[in-house]
């Protein structure tokens, strides 16, 4: 079965070249295009995509408020961050609302590919810009949810540090020698204890508490 795809942009010449390229792969199908937050949210409630390659700057309502109605109403949905700004006010916030992945409009076109089926497969994928801005604003927060860590079992530990470095449940679990049905466990413990929502927040929460370079 395909991945199924919303693209959400407010320029047509970037939705058009967007679907033609992804309609190239085997794999890929897009369902629809929005030309707004407020139609992305629409559509997302009736098609039900895998993943929505989400703008950020769109009228009517912009691709971070677009994505936490989504992530509300369908947590199962996959939101990507394709846009031009790699600021940490922009960054952090689309996190938090429930992106796994941002990435910028320059990015190569394979790349974007690859980028959208290791979403689909559990992993988080951030542009090195984004990365560097989200580290330098995270690496003095933190102290009171450094607490939380007490919470977790050393093996929930070693799973939250393995998330932190965009693995699959599989891999962690070859990596960790234990069942792919254990780390799923695992998962579910660490983000109840912790009070997070995904594995995106789970690895900002690694981030913050320096568990991982």
């Amino acid at each position: 079965m395909g991945i199924r795809i919303l693209i959400a942009d407010d320029h047509h010449v970037v939705r058009r070249g967007l679907a033609f390229f992804l309609r190239t792969q085997k794999d890929i199908e897009i369902i629809g295009e929005a030309g707004n937050g407020k139609e992305a949210v629409d559509l997302a409630r009736s098609l039900k995509p895998d993943l929505v390659l989400m703008d950020l700057v769109m009228p009517e309502m912009d691709g971070i408020e677009a994505t936490k109605q989504i992530k509300s109403e369908m947590p199962e949905i996959k939101i990507m961050m394709l846009t031009s700004f790699s600021d940490q006010d922009h960054v952090i916030p689309a996190l938090e609302a429930g992106a796994s992945g941002y990435q910028l409009k320059d990015i190569e076109p394979d790349e974007l590919i690859s980028c959208i089926r290791k979403i689909i497969e559990g992993e988080n994928q951030l542009h090195q810009k984004a990365t560097s801005h989200l580290l330098a604003k995270l690496s003095n927060k933190g102290k009171e949810e450094r607490n939380l860590l007490g919470e977790l079992t050393k093996r929930e530990v070693d799973v939250l540090k393995e998330i932190a470095k965009g693995k699959s449940n599989k891999e962690i679990a070859a990596s960790l020698f234990i069942t792919e049905k254990t780390v799923k466990t695992h998962v579910s413990n660490l983000l109840s204890k912790l009070e997070l929502a995904d594995r995106t927040q789970a690895a900002l929460f690694a981030v913050k508490n320096h568990l991982v370079e």
